[in-house]
């Protein structure tokens, strides 16, 4: 099996409705793919199932043969008030037995590596709840890398972030992609998506689209996802999204580029 996870026309349901229906997704080494959609689309539910948390009422999730993932939840969730330091926080995600419950002096060396790498050197004694919020979302990545994954899945990560630490963020996960880290994030950021990602599928229950940013962001694609006529205009080398409803809302994104800043 060449792809790291592949969902085969899998549907998932809460009861009588259905979250996803019949949806294809395949996420291949070195792949940087964000999922856009509105609010109860199945976003977050899609990395559920892909994670191995719920299991489709139909269709098949195959993944290869010990794949290591990592997971960055959402922002909102985490208590950011527990009372833990960077290096803690960051070496909490092993598992451990017993017998050596506490961080060893080797993992800590590798907690250093992994927090220098992501711009938080010097941050390791610190609380967590004394951190910027691009500072705290580079920790929960910290995490992460720190379990070797070969691919991360990210819940909503700009969310809740100002728009110089979305592009922060961001650009960390195209660099860290570049690296050779394969990348899955849901998002409802639009702008964010198109200026960073290759690849983006437009969810609602279905896949409605997925492809390069300028193939899947048009308007027909788009109001089928968002339920809302939506057109795509061309201003001074940038393609913009507008609401074409009575209050417009003008979202701004540049061609795809992997990796572009």
């Amino acid at each position: 099996m060449d792809a790291l996870l592949v969902a085969d026309r899998i549907t998932v349901s809460y009861g009588a409705a259905p979250v996803l229906v019949d949806v294809d997704l395949t996420v291949d080494p070195g792949d940087l793919i964000g999922v856009v959609g509105p609010s109860g689309s199945g976003k977050s539910t899609l990395l559920r199932v892909l994670l191995g948390g719920v299991r489709p009422v139909a269709g098949e999730v195959r993944r290869r043969a010990g794949l290591r993932v990592g997971v960055v939840p959402q922002t909102e969730r985490i208590d950011w008030n527990f009372p833990v330091t960077v290096t803690e926080c960051v070496g909490m995600a092993r598992a451990r037995g017993l017998r050596a419950p506490w961080i060893s002096r080797r993992e800590r060396s590798e907690i250093a590596e992994v927090l220098e790498r992501l711009g938080l050197g010097g941050l390791a004694d610190r609380h967590i709840r004394n951190l910027s919020g691009g500072q705290q979302q580079r920790v929960f990545i910290a995490r992460a890398l720190f379990t070797g994954a070969e691919v991360i899945f990210l819940d909503e990560p700009t969310s809740g972030l100002d728009v110089a630490t979305r592009h922060e963020v961001l650009h960390l996960l195209g660099q860290l992609n570049r690296e050779g880290l394969t990348v899955l994030l849901t998002t409802h950021d639009l702008n964010g998506i198109a200026t960073h990602l290759p690849v983006v599928v437009c969810l609602n229950r279905s896949v409605i689209g997925a492809g390069p940013p300028e193939q899947v962001l048009v308007p027909d694609v788009l109001e089928r996802t968002y339920g809302a006529p939506m057109q795509v205009l061309e201003h001074g080398g940038m393609r913009v999204v507008v609401d074409a409803g009575p209050s417009s809302t003008v979202v701004p994104f540049r061609r795809s580029a992997r990796g572009a800043s």
